[in-house]
């Protein structure tokens, strides 16, 4: 992601708020200040975006995010990359929280008709049936984060290709016999990276056993967390004829596959391969492969395309598709090298 006014505030001493303040014409910092905040941002090559200050300058509001299960890894990286935008304007951020992707519309009904926010966001939800009715019939500009409509401004990540990747990568490896850890089949992400995968593999004519794929049913965050992860693992290393190799549609369900691995005393990179989705942080420590998904730009990119409904300066529907890259890590180690023997012992 590109220099953002954390940047700015970590270099200056300053804190975030005093940088927006700058950048936003406020008269509560002092002219020192000022001066200082600017002669940083100068040095640094720092430009405040258009529509922001302009936004800014016109009125301070709020704008909404509607997001399931909220406590999912990969919204609060999302997060992370829309507050960072969000810091150089004057709106506030308010979330709707639905526990399942059922209640997606009851909070959409009340991110649109509280008359609070200027324009809302909405992550990780198929628009269809009563979610499509509410987002045409809003007053307020609508951005989809994470899914997709034809109608309707979209962020989002090739998660087909995510799958595809993953799939090649085991092909070249010489797995023959992969299994899957799911998350709930009606996530539409976790859908499109299993579909990427079989169709992959396909083509290199390796069979994708359906008795492997194990959907992960417990109901936190939709399927993507540890628990299903360290509960299907456990169900792939009992069947007659274990899996030489995993994808998981998550990291979260990758971590809890390694805690399910390290008690079984396999290898992980050369017993068994493993393969997440997202490079959250963590994944880097544990040593995992992983598609990494760029979280923060996604977040970033949807702020400023709402920001261009907002101030009227989009045209056109616009769908922004980000590309997911493979990350190779010790957990398939052995795949690169054509070797076994030097995998991650847990």
């Amino acid at each position: 992601m590109g220099l953002t006014i954390y940047d700015i505030a970590s270099k200056a001493g300053v804190s975030i708020a005093t940088v927006s303040r700058v950048f936003n014409g406020s008269d509560r910092v002092s002219p020192a200040t000022r001066d200082m905040v600017l002669s940083v941002a100068d040095e640094l090559g720092y430009q405040p975006h258009a529509s922001a200050r302009s936004l800014a300058r016109r009125r301070t509001d709020v704008v909404s995010a509607v997001i399931p299960m909220i406590s999912n890894y990969f919204f609060a990286e999302v997060l992370r990359g829309l507050q960072d935008r969000m810091a150089e304007t004057e709106f506030d951020l308010l979330v709707f929280s639905a526990r399942s992707l059922d209640e997606m519309a009851i909070q959409l009904d009340r991110a649109l008709h509280r008359g609070r926010s200027a324009g809302v966001l909405v992550f990780s939800a198929p628009i269809a049936g009563e979610l499509e009715a509410l987002v045409g019939k809003a007053s307020q500009p609508v951005v989809l984060v994470d899914g997709y409509h034809p109608a309707i401004d979209s962020i989002s990540s090739d998660n087909r290709k995510g799958g595809t990747l993953a799939a090649e990568h085991f092909a070249q490896g010489g797995v023959r016999r992969p299994g899957v850890l799911m998350a709930n089949r009606e996530s539409v992400p976790a859908s499109d990276r299993l579909a990427g995968f079989e169709a992959r593999l396909r083509l290199h004519g390796i069979p994708l056993d359906p008795s492997l794929v194990i959907e992960n049913s417990h109901p936190l965050n939709d399927g993507y967390n540890e628990q299903g992860g360290y509960a299907g693992m456990k169900a792939l290393l009992s069947a007659p004829n274990p899996p030489d190799a995993v994808f998981a549609t998550s990291d979260a369900q990758a971590v809890g596959a390694l805690e399910a691995l390290k008690e079984s005393g396999r290898m992980v990179g050369s017993d068994i391969h493993l393969v997440g989705y997202d490079d959250l942080p963590i994944a880097r420590y544990v040593g995992l492969t992983t598609l990494r998904q760029p979280m923060n730009d996604i977040g970033g990119r949807a702020f400023e395309l709402l920001m261009n409904r907002m101030s009227g300066t989009a045209n056109g529907t616009v769908h922004t598709v980000f590309s997911p890259t493979l990350i190779q890590r010790q957990s398939t180690r052995a795949l690169a090298e054509g070797t076994v023997g030097e995998g991650i012992a847990l």
